[in-house]
């Protein structure tokens, strides 16, 4: 187990003691009874809100406080193992701090630390917002695993005086294992190059920028928490009429996941003609899961590199939308909409685009050629949509579960357009549902009108038409409404 040498003494006589020991939780708050760590305090109570750093004057990992003018130090007993290279950051920049605590039977407990001025003025991140957002970034990361000694080793370079340069710097240090391993090594080997005058300035642009997009994702775990399936069903019945067998194979999903804690190895494929709502299914899949999602429209990538990014030796290379959708997720976990999946079969550029996302679902990793790193996919959950799965190729199609969507039903058509469509839209344009009527006849009128065509878009252009129509002669004739029968509806919708 580490011990923080905060002397930076070169003497390697003495021998290290460790004070500490190391607990783990994934507690996403601190309190008394959940604190950051606990200090001893046999040598001298503490004041509520003692003032001090963290130091190591005699090899043993403390905190250094002033009470009525005398100094105190008292050794750290406990530590959460989140915040183990945090402490470790704040000693060797001499940062002081205001601990908020309160004494326990184990002693001084810790749920909460402020900066209060800077420590060595040399630190242009070291403010308190800072560490604020550190402690919130660790308190949602999951604790690391056992540490491995002398793992980290102290990089030595030019230090270039750039905010953000250092910003990215302080979060790794203090983020420490946290991180992932492959991505941690890789933020370092990247932040060396981005530091270094041995490179090109282009080089050292694209360095930062890549460090900038991945420090600002969070990297969680394939942990889930339990859904509740009577809200799941809740949502699915507030998205969609019918379709039971559709929500049955979703709450299978979610129940599937309740038992296992981790998303299932395949992603949805839902497939069936336009307008049956299999973007709303997915959609409700996503709040379900309380992912952030992000859309890829694959009618509109012609060209494979617009989702695995260019290569850094072009000037003005770019991340892949793939990666962007992380960027802006600002997380590892978050559900990929795939859109008309069917139109991914071939693009105009080099190569087939269809054939990136393989990488994608196959939940072993993703590397953006600009990025260079492979980034975890094991919280990525993706739902795909398209019309015709014969124009999907079959390597593509195994990477799913399939879920055919079919078309409603004349007496599921009318349910909708009478008790959602209509009334969604008289809402909309601020109309009361006795100013426009129809009658049983003028219903079976529009429905007859849309038996050719598939969904209920047409369905709902058509409440559209019709309250629209009701508006116009309520507005300009004065009556009080108007009742819609079935040659009425034949007239106003010309296509019957």
């Amino acid at each position: 187990m580490p011990v923080f040498d905060f002397s930076n003494s070169p003497e390697k006589a003495k021998v290290s003691e460790c004070t500490y020991t190391v607990f783990r939780t994934n507690a996403p708050f601190t309190s008394p009874d959940q604190p950051i760590l606990i200090l001893d305090t046999k040598e001298k109570a503490f004041p509520h809100h003692p003032c001090g750093i963290f130091t190591n004057p005699s090899k043993r990992t403390s905190f250094e406080f002033k009470d009525e003018e005398e100094s105190f130090i008292a050794d750290i007993l406990q530590i959460d193992a989140r915040f183990v290279s945090l402490l470790k950051w704040l000693g060797e920049n001499h940062i002081n701090v205001r601990l908020s605590g309160t004494q326990t039977s184990d002693g001084y407990a810790v749920y909460k630390i402020r900066e209060i001025a800077f420590g060595g003025g040399a630190k242009l991140s070291a403010e308190d917002g800072f560490l604020q957002f550190m402690i919130e970034r660790l308190l949602a990361s999951n604790a690391p695993e056992e540490e491995i000694e002398d793992e980290d080793q102290e990089e030595t370079g030019d230090s270039m005086k750039l905010t953000s340069i250092q910003s990215i710097t302080d979060f790794m240090n203090c983020a420490g294992r946290t991180l992932p391993d492959n991505i941690r090594l890789w933020a370092r080997r990247n932040l060396a190059v981005a530091r270094s005058h041995e490179v090109s300035p282009e080089e050292r642009r694209h360095a930062q920028r890549a460090l900038s997009m991945m420090m600002n994702i969070q990297w969680k775990s394939n942990y889930f928490e339990a859904i509740d399936p009577v809200e799941a069903r809740r949502i699915l019945d507030e998205e969609l009429y019918g379709m039971e067998r559709v929500k049955q194979r979703i709450i299978e999903t979610i129940i599937q996941i309740n038992r296992t804690h981790t998303l299932p190895a395949y992603g949805l494929l839902l497939i069936g003609p336009a307008g049956t709502g299999k973007s709303q299914i997915a959609y409700a899949v996503a709040r379900i899961l309380k992912l952030p999602w992000t859309t890829l429209d694959m009618s509109s990538i012609n060209d494979p590199e617009q989702l695995t990014g260019s290569s850094r030796i072009y000037a003005n290379a770019k991340p892949g939308i793939i990666m962007d959708a992380f960027s802006m997720a600002g997380e590892s976990n978050l559900v990929f909409i795939i859109n008309e999946l069917d139109k991914a079969a071939s693009g105009k550029g080099n190569g087939n685009p269809a054939d990136v996302l393989l990488t994608l679902l196959d939940n072993l990793g993703f590397t953006d050629n600009y990025i260079e790193c492979m980034i975890p996919t094991v919280g990525v959950y993706p739902i795909a949509t398209a019309n015709d799965k014969n124009q999907i190729s079959a390597p593509l199609m195994s990477r799913f579960a399939v879920i055919e969507i079919p078309d409603y039903t004349p007496e599921e058509k009318k349910i909708i357009f009478s008790r959602y469509a209509l009334p969604k839209v008289l809402k909309r344009i601020g109309m009361k549902e006795n100013e426009c009527i129809l009658t049983p006849e003028g219903l079976d009128a529009v429905i007859s009108c849309h038996e050719n065509t598939s969904g209920i878009r047409d369905l709902e252009q058509a409440a559209e038409h019709i309250a629209a129509n009701a508006l116009y002669q309520i507005e300009v004739n004065h009556v009080s409404s108007v009742t819609f029968d079935a040659e009425m509806v034949r007239e106003l919708l010309l296509s019957c």
